[in-house]
C-alpha cells in the first residue's frame, strides 16, 4: 500500500478515484442487487472499499500485508452484502463492519504462528476456568491437586497445560466452539472504551462531523474537542454568542438524525 497526498493506492485500487454514494443510492442499489442486477452488485462493492480500508487501518502493526488484509476484508463485505436485509432497519455500513472484522480476525488466527496442540490448549483453558471459579469458592487461589480433583485430570497433565499456554497466545486463539462462530480469548478481555461498538459509532460520528458546513465542523470541533466556551468561541470566528448557540444547537440536532 502506499500514501500520497489525497490517495491511497491498495491492490491495485485508487481508492481516491472510487465514487460516493449516499444512503438512498444505496439502498436503490441494493435493491437492484437482490433483483439479480450484477452490474449494480459491482457498482456497491466498489463504493464501499473504503469502507475496508477504514477498517484494516485497525489492524497496523501486526506485521500483517495491509493488501493482503483489504482481499480479506472484501471477502468480509462481500458476505456482509450476500447476507444483508433493509429490513435490518440499520444502514449498511452498521452491519458490515463487524462481519469485515470478523473476517479478518479468523484470517489473523488461522495464520497466528503460534501453535499449541488443541487438546493441550483445552485443558489449559479449562483449568484456567476452573481456577477463577474455585478461587470465588474456596475465597483463596486453589493448589494444582484441587484443580486436578475437580477437572478429573492428572496433575501433571495440568502443570503441562499451563505451562504451554505462558508464552505469548494469539488475541485471536479460539477459547472454545458452540455450534457456531468460535470464541477468541480477544472476545472474553473487556474493554469498555476501545469496543467494536464504539469504534463504529465514532465511524459514524466522523461521517457526520462531514456533513456539516465548515463554520459548524470548526464551532463543535472548539466547543467539544478543545472545551472552549460558546463565548471563546464567537470570540475567535467573530460572530455572536447567539449565533454560535443556533449554529451549534442545528449542528448537533442533524448530527443526532444522522447518527
Amino acid at each position: 500500500m502506499c500514501n500520497m497526498t489525497n490517495k491511497v493506492e491498495i491492490c491495485g485500487v485508487n481508492t481516491a478515484n472510487l465514487a460516493l454514494y449516499n444512503d438512498a443510492e444505496m439502498k436503490e442499489m441494493i435493491e437492484q442487487i437482490q433483483s439479480g442486477n450484477e452490474e449494480a452488485r459491482e457498482k456497491f462493492i466498489m463504493g464501499n472499499l473504503r469502507l475496508v480500508l477504514s477498517v484494516i487501518q485497525r489492524f497496523n502493526g501486526r506485521g500483517e500485508s495491509a493488501d493482503d488484509l483489504f482481499q480479506v476484508g472484501c471477502i468480509g463485505l462481500i458476505k456482509a452484502l450476500n447476507n444483508f436485509d433493509t429490513s435490518f432497519g440499520v444502514k449498511f455500513s452498521t452491519y458490515a463492519v463487524p462481519m469485515i472484522i470478523g473476517e479478518i480476525r479468523r484470517y489473523l488466527r488461522d495464520n497466528n504462528s503460534i501453535r499449541v496442540s488443541r487438546s493441550v490448549r483445552d485443558m489449559a483453558y479449562k483449568a484456567l476456568y476452573t481456577k477463577e471459579s474455585l478461587s470465588r469458592r474456596l475465597q483463596r487461589e486453589p493448589t494444582i491437586s484441587e484443580l486436578a480433583k475437580e477437572l478429573e485430570a492428572e496433575e501433571e497433565d495440568i502443570i503441562t497445560a499451563l505451562e504451554a499456554i505462558q508464552e505469548p497466545v494469539s488475541l485471536f486463539e479460539p477459547v472454545f466452539h458452540d455450534d457456531g462462530d468460535p470464541i477468541y480469548i480477544m472476545d472474553q478481555i473487556k474493554d469498555n472504551k476501545n469496543t467494536d461498538i464504539a469504534w463504529i459509532e465514532n465511524l459514524s460520528l466522523s461521517e457526520a462531523m462531514k456533513k456539516l458546513t465548515p463554520r459548524e465542523q470548526k464551532i463543535l470541533k472548539l466547543r467539544f474537542f478543545e472545551g472552549k466556551t460558546q463565548m471563546e468561541v464567537a470570540d475567535e470566528i467573530a460572530i455572536s454568542q447567539a449565533q454560535v448557540s443556533r449554529l451549534e444547537k442545528n449542528a448537533l440536532k442533524y448530527m443526532r438524525k444522522y447518527v
